[in-house]
């Protein structure tokens, strides 16, 4: 297969550009486009053998349920049976946005978008090329991460030719993605919503609209079957192992020199704030802010594919707003943490 690619930076075509990956998706067939989370790999929800194609191309079990992208609530309303008032709120207040509900399902998506579950993710992505393609569309596109499964997540164009030129019909450019985690999923077929997955909004954020709001032990523990995508399987991996390391920069300092004299190539993410406290020569440095932190993890999980390291060691990091779904996020991909 040759997978067309389409650069939005070309103004005076982009929308014959939306129109031509529009038809491909309506044809049955699998794109990948940008999200203001990361990039992701679209195909007709109500298709049940179109949605087969992203499993197929990522390698993904297929009992693990994918998010249905729309471009407006109506169309949002259009795929479930009802709505709690609390989600008119949150819909309000973050959407377009990264947030994920999951809703009781009226079946017009295909079993295989919602893993055989009576419910369904749904979100309104905030990426003007999304919105686009989305509105161009017009039917529900089943996305999950545009990278081959269990490996980080794309926040390039770049990201998804590396990992699946071939194995797709098109990739929509728009360029790097905002937030660079994937959305906050929230279980809202309770009275009280239910955080399943942490991202982008975080339950302090949802907590200010609408007031309480739990979050899932799965979260922590991975136990039971998943209502949301990134809860079942290990996620985000880089190629070579990850330790994540509790404690100061001089204890961190002192590890790298252990793996060192082990003859271990070491490779280190960490914040900037950190980086400067540590000597050592192959640092990727994530930011000053958990915002950049988290728009520059994934990244930085590849960029060490292209580096010579026997281990990527890992700043952990604090666990407030965002910095949970930084580290909801390194825990997936990681071997063991280190303290």
């Amino acid at each position: 297969m040759t997978t067309k690619r389409w650069n939005m930076n070309d103004i005076d075509k982009n929308q014959s550009y939306i129109k031509e990956a529009a038809g491909i998706l309506q044809a049955g067939q699998t794109v990948a486009f940008p999200t203001e989370t990361v990039y992701g790999l679209g195909a007709d929800a109500t298709n049940p053998q179109a949605v087969s194609k992203i499993f197929q191309a990522k390698g993904r079990p297929e009992d693990n349920p994918l998010i249905a992208h729309v471009a407006t609530k109506e169309q949002l309303q259009r795929l479930v049976t009802s709505i709690p008032a609390y989600v008119d709120k949150l819909i309000a207040a973050f959407s377009p946005g990264p947030l994920t509900f999951i809703l009781p399902s009226n079946g017009i998506c295909a079993s295989n978008v919602t893993a055989g579950l009576d419910t369904i993710g749904v979100r309104i992505p905030n990426h003007p090329v999304a919105l686009q393609l989305l509105k161009e569309v017009d039917i529900p596109i089943a996305a999950p991460s545009a990278n081959i499964s269990g490996k980080p997540s794309p926040t390039t164009a770049d990201h998804v030719f590396n990992d699946l030129e071939g194995r797709i019909a098109g990739l929509v450019d728009g360029g790097p993605t905002g937030v660079g985690l994937e959305s906050t999923v929230i279980d809202c077929t309770q009275e009280i919503p239910v955080i399943l997955r942490p991202g982008g909004v975080t339950k302090e954020n949802l907590e200010s609209v609408i007031g309480h709001v739990l979050v899932d032990p799965g979260i922590i523990d991975g136990e039971g079957k998943p209502k949301s995508p990134g809860m079942k399987y290990k996620h985000y991996a880089p190629e070579v192992p990850l330790w994540i390391f509790e404690g100061d920069s001089n204890g961190f300092q002192e590890l790298i020199e252990k793996e060192q004299q082990s003859n271990h190539r070491v490779g280190v993410l960490c914040s900037n704030q950190f980086a400067v406290q540590l000597s050592h020569d192959n640092i990727y440095q994530l930011g000053d802010s958990m915002e950049e932190i988290a728009s520059s993890l994934y990244d930085g999980l590849r960029y060490f594919k292209q580096q010579a390291v026997d281990v990527i060691i890992c700043e952990s990091l604090p666990e407030s707003g965002i910095g949970q779904a930084i580290m909801n996020r390194l825990r997936k991909a990681s071997d063991s943490t280190i303290t």
